[in-house]
């Protein structure tokens, strides 16, 4: 079963489900998850391939999917479950193919379709850093820094790096082999009937307002919102403003 890391006790409430995006972990979430188990019981995943769940051979959606399944079942569920981005496409995965085990979903930054653009050069980044010469975490930044173009996402990144064992808790060669499937969308049939909520970046260009048919095709219940002034990792750029959206929509 995937690593959890469980915040809150049991409530009333429905128990909140956090599913990561590509390269994140259950830890990215530490701050967002605790803020939000003052009322309800909040567990954060590490999905295959990154952090401390098990590596394996395969990534599609359906594979991602079943493994929230078996925690939501853990869990005795249904739950509340949100996903950011590729997080988001395995908990819409789960919704349509098992619609029981989800209570209301919550999708961050991102949409049902593929996308042309490639995660690849930031998996090439990490792979190029040389290990070895790893003592402490500022090595690794030194290294990584002049490999990504975007400064911020260096630590991101580096929270997914084992110092002391000089290793990456990611399945690098996997997610490699997978990225056409990780970018891609399954093709489902159907729709989930129960509430959805499309929460997005303002500044992220992600989310198309194109996309919106098919999302209503595929969740017609669902509900859009922007944090003003966020791009793709809205949850880590404003904070504050995402548990509120994310705590009304569930209190509702």
């Amino acid at each position: 079963m995937l690593n959890m890391i469980d915040h809150g006790v049991r409530t009333d409430a429905p128990t909140l489900l956090i599913a990561h995006g590509l390269y994140g972990s259950a830890r990215n979430w530490g701050v967002i998850a605790r803020r939000l188990a003052d009322t309800r019981r909040v567990v954060a995943v590490d999905l295959r391939n990154h952090g401390m769940s098990d590596w394996k051979d395969t990534h599609s959606y359906a594979d991602l999917a079943a493994d929230l399944a078996e925690i939501c079942e853990a869990l005795d569920g249904p739950v509340d479950v949100l996903g950011h981005s590729m997080g988001g496409k395995a908990a819409m995965t789960l919704a349509m193919t098992q619609p029981a085990l989800v209570n209301r979903l919550i999708v961050a930054d991102i949409a049902p379709v593929a996308y042309g653009h490639s995660q690849l050069k930031y998996l090439d980044a990490m792979r190029r850093v040389d290990l070895s010469r790893i003592e402490k975490r500022s090595d690794a930044t030194a290294l990584l820094e002049p490999l990504v173009d975007d400064p911020a996402l260096v630590p991101f990144f580096l929270q997914s790096l084992d110092v002391a064992g000089r290793r990456w808790r990611l399945n690098l060669d996997v997610l490699a082999d997978e990225m056409p499937q990780i970018m891609g969308f399954p093709d489902l049939h159907g729709s989930f009937e129960r509430p959805a909520l499309f929460l997005t970046g303002e500044a992220s260009d992600y989310v198309q307002p194109e996309h919106r048919e098919v999302i209503k095709s595929l969740f017609p219940k669902a509900r859009f919102t922007a944090l003003k002034g966020a791009g793709h990792w809205l949850h880590a750029e404003e904070p504050r403003a995402f548990v509120d959206v994310v705590r009304g929509w569930l209190e509702r």
